[in-house]
């Protein structure tokens, strides 16, 4: 049966707009995305579907168009549907980031991070630039690597403290094994960055390591 046949209670947009989002499973969102079953299945259905072929919202959200295409009604242009709602979450937190009050290790700062760079399958160095208020100026990815590390230049973040103009720092990256403890590598690589912009007068105010759902701060251990 299609969801337009289903009493308007049971229909995951009436119910999004009777409740409000918060109220619908990752399945329901998913179906409201999708627009439309196929034939002998639902949308919902279909969205379900993805979630179990997938293994989960976050593996389904971050997987290459190839695997969408594979799951059956879903397509290019399911997968345009999700990569924009990706998008323009990021875009939100960022927007928020950036008119939000003085920043350290805020909530929105990490939960801008785990969108962007929790589910990458290979390692990216991004650094959040701030003003003399802890103001978000930018948000750069510096560096990309692989699987496994990332090549980081002091020189080059340097070279972009001194054209934006800031004066802190919030560095960032991720772990693609999923494991977000810092490494032996990342606390050295750390300490030299901190001495790197203290030169030019620019605090290191974080590090943040991003992992799947999980992320650890520099400064919340006490490795500042």
């Amino acid at each position: 049966m299609a969801i337009k046949d289903w009493p308007a209670s049971e229909r995951p947009r009436e119910r999004l707009l009777a409740k409000g989002p918060g109220a619908l499973s990752d399945a329901e969102l998913l179906a409201i995305l999708l627009g439309s079953g196929g034939a002998g299945a639902s949308a919902l259905d279909r969205a379900r579907d993805a979630l179990q072929r997938l293994g989960g919202l976050g593996a389904l959200l971050t997987a290459p168009v190839a695997a969408i295409e594979e799951v059956p009604g879903w397509g290019r242009a399911g997968y345009s549907r999700l990569q924009a709602a990706v998008e323009l979450s990021k875009r939100m937190l960022c927007e928020e980031t950036r008119r939000a009050e003085p920043l350290v290790s805020s909530q929105k700062v990490r939960s801008y991070l785990s969108l962007s760079l929790a589910k990458l399958g290979h390692e990216i160095f991004a650094v959040l630039f701030l003003d003399a208020q802890h103001r978000l100026i930018a948000c750069d990815e510096m560096f990309r690597g692989t699987l496994t590390q990332t090549s980081v230049y002091p020189r080059e973040i340097v070279k972009q403290a001194l054209r934006h103009n800031c004066a802190a720092v919030i560095l960032a990256h991720n772990h693609p094994s999923g494991v977000a403890e810092p490494s032996a590598a990342d606390e050295a690589l750390t300490r030299t960055l901190q001495s790197a912009l203290a030169l030019i007068d620019v605090r290191v105010l974080d590090h943040i390591v991003v992992a799947g759902n999980c992320s650890v701060s520099f400064a919340e251990r006490g490795l500042l």
